[in-house]
């Protein structure tokens, strides 16, 4: 039990520094360049595009995870 806690703490300080390193200098940098993708600039595509799916990783592995813990305790 002690092991999946400690997966799961490191998991969720994985999916934080992963969320901060993506809204910061260097991947904003490389995304805020003065070409428009049907009319939107890069920028906010990456924002509108990144964000979303950042969330939707992230809801994938708290359903993931919680179905594995109800599993366990289905079987104990």
């Amino acid at each position: 039990m002690k092991r999946d806690n400690l997966f799961l703490r490191e998991a969720w300080r994985l999916f934080f520094f992963l969320g901060i390193v993506l809204i910061n200098y260097p991947f904003v940098q490389i995304f805020d360049k003065p070409i428009l993708f049907a009319g939107v600039p890069l920028l906010l595509i990456y924002f509108l595009v990144g964000w979303p799916l950042s969330i939707c990783v992230i809801l994938i592995f708290s359903r993931y995870h919680s179905n594995d813990q109800n599993n366990d305790k289905d079987k104990g």
